[in-house]
């Protein structure tokens, strides 16, 4: 029935939003991020408090590459999910060139990400 599959549905999505480890995805940033961001001042990239739900290409005194500030890209969760797996594929002609493989590093440090509001 509709509504079996629809239970399905959700009961499958509901341990990956329930999953996500903040703690474990500030440690990748702490790791693999902060040689070139911070929550709070801009470096070789844009800083990162309040990325979840910044248009892209926004942060002030920030130089964005054209395609980034032209992107139109709003970040939230399956978007950066979409940067994270491979930037130039998601928004081509970007400067960043790093990719996190692993579908739960993605989901923790996205996690991570949402607490620096």
């Amino acid at each position: 029935s509709a509504f079996l599959a629809a239970a399905l549905l959700c009961a499958s999505a509901a341990p990956t939003a329930f999953a996500a480890d903040a703690a474990h995805g500030e440690e990748i940033y702490d790791s693999r991020c902060i040689a070139c961001h911070s929550p709070d001042a801009n470096r070789v990239g844009p800083k990162h408090r309040g990325v979840v739900g910044r248009t892209a290409g926004t942060v002030l005194d920030f130089n964005y590459s054209k395609a980034v500030k032209s992107s139109g890209v709003v970040w939230s969760e399956e978007t950066l999910d979409k940067w994270l797996t491979n930037p130039q594929a998601f928004i081509p002609g970007q400067r960043m060139n790093f990719k996190v493989a692993d579908p739960t590093d993605r989901a923790d440090l996205i996690a991570y990400l949402k607490t620096l509001q």
